[in-house]
């Protein structure tokens, strides 16, 4: 993992990237639809800045954190679901300022964090690095539809390691997610980095494996493409179950999306 403070700068970048796409959009197009079914550009611009302001609290107060995590424990799905829905009923700039300010307080409190200190959060306890990790992982993928929704490619950039990195940590997560029993052996993980770079996890002697490019690989693990849509490479029954069920996000599991061409 690369120290905290290239990691936010890197968190930092991912929102301004994100931002490039709706910084300038007219009022109108944010109520455009997005491929997350029942959500528009609106959606996922507020979820990223309610998703921050969670981050703000775990980092800065425990026990008022505590007290939101009860609260979303009783319904998660429809806990987050709230925290979208309330955003698009702002105007579009008040939205998008508030946004703005979130994400840059967020990253001034994350490098405020001491270190060795565990930050709470709606699944595992984590440092301020991964927190970090996390953020970005839910901005990209987030970004990602908001990108879909106008008819933009966003060219891939360094940063969608930290995406592929929690990818791969969260797989025992995804299987147990789902009621399932994760595989007992580590699988190998070779990706293609945006600049031809080879990315890789796991041991070189693993039975299983996957391979591709990150790109491809954050699609899956960020449920933003469905996995017949993708150029992956799975060696091993128990590897190809997990691109089916691969979720890098906290919370139930996720419906997925429908193949390009169903």
């Amino acid at each position: 993992m690369p120290d905290l403070h290239r990691l936010l700068s890197d968190l930092a970048a991912e929102g301004d990237s994100v931002d490039a796409l709706v910084g300038s959009l007219p009022a109108a197009r944010w109520a455009d639809p997005t491929p997350a079914e029942g959500w528009t550009i609106a959606h996922q611009i507020a979820h990223l800045a309610w998703t921050d302001g969670q981050a703000i609290v775990a980092a800065t107060d425990a026990g008022a954190f505590a007290k939101l995590a009860a609260e979303a424990l009783a319904n998660p799905a429809g806990y987050v679901e709230a925290g979208a829905r309330e955003g698009t009923a702002e105007d579009p700039a008040a939205l998008l300022g508030r946004w703005r300010d979130g994400r840059h307080r967020m990253v001034d409190a994350l490098a405020a964090v001491p270190p060795g200190t565990r930050l709470p959060w709606f699944g595992p306890p984590m440092g301020a690095a991964s927190m970090a990790t996390a953020r970005l992982m839910e901005t990209w993928a987030h970004g990602e539809d908001v990108a879909d929704a106008l008819g933009e490619r966003r060219e891939p950039t360094h940063r969608l390691r930290h995406v592929a990195h929690i990818g791969v940590r969260t797989r025992d997560f995804a299987f147990r997610n789902r009621g399932l029993e994760p595989p007992g052996e580590e699988f190998r993980v070779v990706l293609q980095g945006p600049g031809g770079e080879e990315w890789t996890w796991g041991p070189p002697e693993a039975r299983q494996s996957v391979t591709g490019t990150a790109l491809d690989f954050c699609h899956a693990v960020t449920q933003r493409r469905h996995r017949d849509d993708l150029a992956l490479v799975a060696t091993g029954p128990d590897a190809g179950r997990w691109l089916h069920v691969a979720q890098a996000f906290a919370g139930p599991p996720g419906p997925g999306r429908t193949p390009s061409d169903a």
